[in-house]
């Protein structure tokens, strides 16, 4: 049995990437950062989907439709997400997050 038979260093990895991401979504303040954080989680959740996919004889042929549903909604996010804070950058001269809650007033 080589490491590929194993699923604990696959789950392992996406958790990881996981806790990677939500440090980098919860430490930085830049909202171009925190965008790319969220995506990082979201490849995480990927992996441990098509993890779940490869080894789970249930889910032979629907991990990876669903890790392509996640694709796309990574996508969409990553777009609407993009488009926002750019107009935000336009209007205020700064990509950090701490300035956005001077646009309520």
């Amino acid at each position: 049995m080589g490491l590929a038979d194993n699923i604990d260093i696959y789950l392992a990895l996406a958790g990881a990437l996981f806790a990677i991401g939500t440090f980098g979504f919860l430490a930085r303040r830049n909202a171009i950062s925190m965008l790319m954080s969220i995506e990082l989680m979201l490849n995480a959740v990927n992996l441990a989907i098509v993890t779940f996919g490869a080894f789970e004889p249930a889910l032979q042929g629907d991990g990876p439709i669903i890790a392509l549903m996640v694709m796309a909604v990574a996508a969409a996010e990553a777009t609407v997400g993009l488009a926002i804070v750019i107009a935000i950058f336009r209007n205020r001269r700064t990509p950090l997050v701490d300035e956005y809650d001077a646009m309520r007033r």
